[in-house]
């Protein structure tokens, strides 16, 4: 399989999933054929598009899965040579290289990859602008010093915590009784 084939057979793979992830509520993130010996393995990664937060539900994965598995028997676009589908979401480990990642990382916990000459920098995300990101309500850090981004792992996240922090008050109320 050429490289050009390759290529080919994902720009079709990625035309007929689009509006399957679309009816799933998901878009496509990116389509990518690799040969592995005498099939191919075809991998799609599907998202949230980049108005929602929060991770991609594992039942769309397995909807949208079972549509493009469904249209790749029923069409030529993967030619007459097997393959392997795996669709899967990108995790929290996906580098932040596009304006849509960034809005997708909204109020998680970022380091970005500074361009030469910048300060890298890590906060709470909390907008994302024309002319760059926001981080803690008040740094502004320009397109121009960003090169890309990291989500930092957080074992919770201060929105879990709320809750808590009312039954910490409502303990601490009850021991004042006794």
């Amino acid at each position: 399989m050429s490289a050009s084939s390759g290529q080919q057979a994902a720009d079709g793979v990625r035309a007929l999933a689009e509006p399957l992830a679309a009816d799933a509520g998901l878009m496509i993130e990116s389509v990518i054929v690799t040969p592995a010996g005498k099939r191919r393995v075809l991998r799609v990664t599907v998202d949230l598009p980049e108005t929602e937060l929060g991770g991609v539900p594992m039942e769309s994965v397995a909807i949208v899965s079972q549509s493009i598995s469904q249209a790749l028997d029923e069409s030529n676009v993967m030619g007459g040579l097997p393959y392997v589908l795996e669709v899967s979401s990108p995790g929290a480990d996906r580098p932040l290289t596009q304006r849509r990642h960034w809005m997708r990382a909204r109020r998680r916990l970022v380091r970005t990859l500074a361009a030469a000459g910048a300060t890298p920098q890590t906060g709470r995300l909390t907008d994302v602008t024309d002319a760059g990101i926001v981080l803690d309500d008040e740094q502004q850090v320009p397109w121009a010093e960003i090169t890309g981004g990291r989500i930092e792992l957080e074992f919770g996240h201060p929105d879990d915590f709320a809750d808590l922090d009312d039954l910490e008050a409502d303990d601490d109320s009850d021991e004042d009784e006794g």
